[in-house]
């Protein structure tokens, strides 16, 4: 569900011989010292990890612990939503990414949260940090609460986004959902996520014009489109997340942010919330009148909520 072109610059480092402030993380200053820097004209970077180039946008204010982005099904680097990567980047420093077999990313996607996870946990890893906080949406709140439980050393501060727990009920009819909407796009000559994303009322139409216009303020060195061999594999991985034995979410500790529409197609809000009553130290929030993108709908409410969680 990307429509960002194939064109992209990459600047390669190594991620090796980086110095390490007080918390045991890289000195990022000298990567990226400007911290007005937007994300509609930052550069697109690739680190090599296990030998697999993974493509990654860096920005924001520095700070000892940086908020790493996991992104939504089918879902590349430009469909992020700049006012929300902007705004949570004026106090912190911000890192999204592809993961492996994503964009720009290097090797194929795998079929399972899991190995999505361990993905994101050895990028992390790559880049020399040692504790984050993270940001997922959807699919890339999933694998959030993969690094969570496989690598719970490495995570300070947790916000899921439109997004449930593996196992939850109806999950796995993720493939018919975006069937149904993309079926509709192509009715309509539309983007499908105008039927994912967004409800169809007077206030949902707004925000996902508003929404789709933010998309396409980066012009220049957009990232590559989604594969066929990625639409697939995250599908399948969403599906068997759906019938998958619940996972223990008991056992993660860290503060949890989790907020979602209160119409949400994809992941019914009601999963957000048993999600947030099994995490043990959860904050819900569901913004009214919208659906799955509702942290893109009511994008300013939710980035100053975000900057309040992760100053605390």
């Amino acid at each position: 569900m990307s429509n960002g072109n194939t064109g992209i610059a990459l600047d390669i480092r190594a991620s090796s011989g980086v110095s390490e402030d007080r918390a045991g993380n890289r000195d990022t200053t000298s990567i990226n010292p400007a911290s007005n820097v937007k994300w509609q004209s930052v550069p697109t970077r690739s680190i090599d990890v296990g030998g697999v180039p993974f493509a990654y946008r860096e920005l924001g204010a520095d700070s000892e612990v940086p908020v790493i982005f996991l992104h939504h099904l089918m879902a590349v680097l430009d469909d992020w939503d700049p006012r929300v990567i902007d705004g949570i980047a004026t106090r912190h420093r911000v890192i999204a990414f592809d993961n492996r077999g994503v964009g720009a990313s290097g090797g194929s996607v795998p079929h399972t949260l899991e190995e999505m996870g361990r993905d994101a946990i050895a990028f992390i890893r790559a880049l020399g940090y040692k504790k984050v906080d993270l940001l997922g949406f959807s699919l890339g709140g999933g694998v959030a609460q993969m690094v969570a439980l496989q690598a719970p050393e490495l995570v300070r501060r947790i916000v899921l986004a439109g997004t449930g727990p593996r196992g939850g009920g109806g999950i796995d009819e993720i493939n018919r959902i975006a069937v149904s909407a993309y079926l509709k796009a192509a009715l309509t000559l539309s983007d499908p996520r105008n039927f994912l994303f967004f409800p169809r009322t007077p206030a949902g139409k707004r925000a996902a014009k508003d929404y789709f216009s933010r998309l396409k303020e980066r012009t220049e060195n957009r990232d590559k489109p989604i594969s066929l061999q990625a639409r697939g594999a995250q599908l399948k991985a969403i599906k068997n997340a759906g019938l998958s034995a619940p996972d223990d979410l008991s056992v993660i500790t860290q503060p949890v942010f989790v907020a979602n529409g209160d119409s949400d197609l994809m992941v019914k809000s009601s999963h957000s919330a048993d999600m947030a009553r099994r995490l043990p130290n959860a904050k819900l929030t569901i913004y009214p009148d919208s659906g799955h993108g509702g942290v893109f709908q009511h994008h300013g409410t939710f980035v100053q909520a975000v900057l309040a969680f992760l100053g605390n």
